[in-house]
């Protein structure tokens, strides 16, 4: 069984696998078809027509989905290998252990928020941006420029309480946990993640910066998180919803899985702490 662990918690051999596993489906393009996936949704998803990835009910079972594929694709590289989560409550500076040389590197130089240290330093092991939203094919980053601050944990256990999945309008205007975690009303937790990272993570393409896996691998957590305090709370909608995706209708690109059948984890993966 895969157990997906605390970023900060990870051996020095561990996160040299998980770099070289990413490395390497870098260098198979696979890598970038992930990208590509997210950066078309993301583009695609509106608040007043079809949404599937975001700003929608299926935000979560759609990531997990998509966490799940890369984490198999790295470990047909290195099966040893599992998604490490960056609890950004906890490690909420640019400091942080994950941030440092051996693992991802840090921010970017000021002139240009180009990454220069770290295994993914275009001067380093070829780390090449090839779904671009510009000319650049650097990966940047300028971390704690576009919001000051993380998310708290106070923060979180504020959305955590809230009962309600999610409600009309099932959109990036709708009220419950859903919206809340995904960040376009309250306390704004998954966005603000997004923009205090910057660069790539603030675009469509931010899987472009591998932080982007560690920082979903969280909301997951999260997502599991809120599943056990509220277990009489379901997916919703659960029927003939307009533009969204309904408990058991299937998601888009994939076709063959349904909300329904991502709302249990444990079949996949574990997490190293429940709660």
């Amino acid at each position: 069984m895969t157990v997906r662990k605390n970023q900060s918690q990870l051996t020095a051999d561990e996160k040299r696998r998980f770099v070289t596993a990413l490395l390497a489906l870098k260098r198979d393009g696979r890598y970038d078809s992930f990208v590509s996936t997210h950066n078309d949704f993301i583009m695609s998803d509106t608040d007043n027509g079809d949404r599937v990835g975001h700003r929608s009910p299926s935000f979560l079972p759609w990531h997990r989905r998509f966490l799940i594929q890369f984490e198999q694709a790295l470990q047909s590289v290195d099966a040893s290998v599992a998604l490490p989560y960056w609890d950004w409550t906890v490690d909420r500076t640019p400091a942080a252990s994950l941030w440092a040389p051996d693992f991802l590197g840090g921010t970017g130089r000021s002139r240009d928020s180009q990454v220069t240290d770290g295994p993914f330093a275009s001067a380093g092991n070829g780390w090449r941006i090839n779904v671009r939203v510009d000319g650049r094919d650097f990966l940047r980053r300028s971390l704690g420029a576009g919001v000051r601050q993380l998310p708290t944990k106070a923060e979180v256990d504020s959305v955590l309480a809230m009962s309600t999945y999610d409600m009309p309008p099932w959109n990036s205007a709708s009220d419950g946990f859903r919206n809340h975690l995904e960040g376009w009303r309250g306390v704004n937790l998954h966005n603000r993640v997004h923009v205090w990272v910057g660069g790539h993570m603030a675009t469509g393409a931010s899987p472009n910066d591998p932080v982007f896996w560690l920082h979903h691998a969280y909301v997951d957590k999260l997502w599991t998180q809120w599943q056990s305090r509220h277990p009489g709370s379901p997916y919703l909608p659960a029927a003939g919803t307009r533009d969204v995706v309904d408990l058991n209708d299937t998601m888009r690109p994939w076709g063959d899985v349904t909300p329904a059948d991502m709302l249990d984890h444990t079949q996949y993966y574990t997490y190293d702490v429940a709660a």
